[in-house]
């Protein structure tokens, strides 16, 4: 049998997600239901956090996308599209979310955010776009699509 070996992205990635998933759906359970026995269910979303991780970092990208968005929808519930601060692009969450589904409801962003979902400055997004590495969006901003490209790219190389 042969045996994975981790990369710290995805161990970083999995934390995150169990984080997420205990303080978002588990805790409130508890107060809600202080005699349930929940230990199971953290024990699955311990095993289940490993599996979104691999799927989330791994080779098909439809899979990861759609496993985003609905982590994304999951974990950030809400009555508005969820149009996360930009240190959340920083999250370990928030880094995949980029690169595989882009921004959960936006078609360009702003060069601040866009910069946040990089992981650069705004100065260094508008290098970029001049440069004719980001694609400017005709209303403002830059492209969520170019800025995906642009990810994928850094991750190949």
């Amino acid at each position: 049998m042969v045996c994975q070996v981790s990369t710290q992205e995805e161990l970083e990635l999995r934390a995150d997600l169990i984080r997420l998933v205990t303080s978002r759906l588990l805790d409130p359970l508890e107060i809600l239901l202080p005699t349930a026995d929940l230990d199971e269910l953290h024990d699955q979303v311990h095993e289940d956090a490993k599996t979104w991780a691999e799927q989330l970092l791994g080779p098909n990208d439809v899979q990861a996308k759609f496993l985003a968005i609905r982590l994304i929808a999951v974990l950030h519930p809400g009555d508005t599209p969820f149009d996360p601060p930009e240190d959340w692009w920083a999250t370990p969450l928030g880094r995949v979310a980029a690169r595989r589904a882009g921004h959960p409801s936006r078609q360009h962003v702003s060069f601040g955010v866009a910069g946040a979902m990089l992981g650069i400055t705004r100065q260094g997004v508008h290098d970029l776009v001049n440069r004719g590495k980001l694609e400017r969006h005709p209303d403002g901003g830059v492209t969520v699509e170019s800025i995906q490209i642009r990810l994928s790219q850094r991750r190949d190389t």
